[in-house]
């Protein structure tokens, strides 16, 4: 899912592509994105772009009279540059907005059709998206503290949760717990002022870095290339593969569709983390360290 690196810098080269332009016509091909009926798409034609805004990990077109296209990619969810009436691509392809100069092609991969796209008009009814979160590079360290506080649960479920923090997700919450050495089983409301305090800088310091490193892979075209796996990444999408700090194989938690991948050196005191799935097979079996993992792998 694209997080607050990727969100900011679709928006960057989408101000530099379509600002001050007019929206010339909509292509709607997937009628299961768009989740509004008033005011209706059509709406939008001929009129020009204002801006864009982050609300978390939506992007919002901001057009004249309080008029907004408030797009949520979700996971799969991309946004293509092309050509000026390019043809929208049969499986992948959801809606395109024509500019004078190209088009925003809007795309989904797989069959599970998960993105959306709302047409508001008034600022009342955009704040409705606003879920609460944090947005932690405009704050200062209370705030984050008190925010992060608030409701005792798992770091990766505080991180991740858009009503506590805004647009971190599965991806970057894994780096950034990995830069703060942090465990992300450990409970909010047992974290000390110097955790916070850790926490606090690896979420400034991992966003504003992934968001500079995709700003230069981008430079003056489009980023095409948006995934939640990048080179360059310390654990996220790693798992055993060396962490760049310690060497350790980086270890995971899995859950449902996802997964969580962590540093058991750096982040746990070399606790291995039971994974759901396995750990209820194997139950007292499950090893506790790298060490009874090792002797466990030596049996098989």
């Amino acid at each position: 899912m694209p997080e607050y690196p990727d969100i900011t810098v679709y928006i960057e080269r989408l101000r530099a592509l379509v600002l001050k332009r007019s929206l010339e016509k909509i292509r709607l091909q997937s009628p299961f994105l768009l989740r509004t009926a008033e005011p209706p798409l059509s709406s939008f034609e001929g009129m020009p772009v204002e801006d864009f805004l982050r609300i978390g990990k939506r992007i919002v077109f901001v057009f004249p009279a309080e008029a907004f296209l408030v797009l949520h990619l979700m996971v799969s969810g991309r946004l293509k540059w092309r050509e000026r009436g390019c043809a929208i691509p049969r499986k992948a392809g959801l809606i395109a907005f024509d500019f004078a100069n190209g088009s925003l092609l809007i795309t989904e991969a797989g069959s599970r059709k998960r993105a959306s796209l709302h047409a508001v008009q008034g600022e009342a009814d955009l704040k409705r998206f606003d879920r609460g979160g944090l947005e932690v590079l405009t704050s200062d360290l209370k705030t984050f503290r008190d925010k992060l506080l608030s409701e005792n649960h798992t770091l990766k479920r505080a991180l991740t949760d858009p009503r506590i923090l805004s647009g971190i997700g599965n991806a970057y919450s894994d780096e950034i717990l990995h830069a703060a050495g942090l465990s992300p089983l450990l409970l909010t409301q047992k974290l000390s002022d110097d955790q916070i305090g850790k926490l606090y800088d690896a979420v400034i310091r991992i966003l504003n870095a992934w968001t500079a490193i995709l700003r230069e892979q981008a430079g003056d075209g489009f980023p095409d290339k948006v995934t939640a796996f990048r080179e360059g990444m310390a654990v996220h999408g790693r798992f055993g593969r060396p962490c760049p700090v310690c060497d350790t194989p980086v270890q995971r938690i899995r859950y449902a569709a996802n997964e969580t991948n962590y540093c058991p050196i750096c982040q746990t005191g070399g606790k291995l983390l039971a994974d759901r799935s396995l750990s209820r097979i194997l139950k007292s079996d499950w090893p506790r360290t790298l060490e009874e993992l090792e002797d466990m792998k030596g049996r098989l």
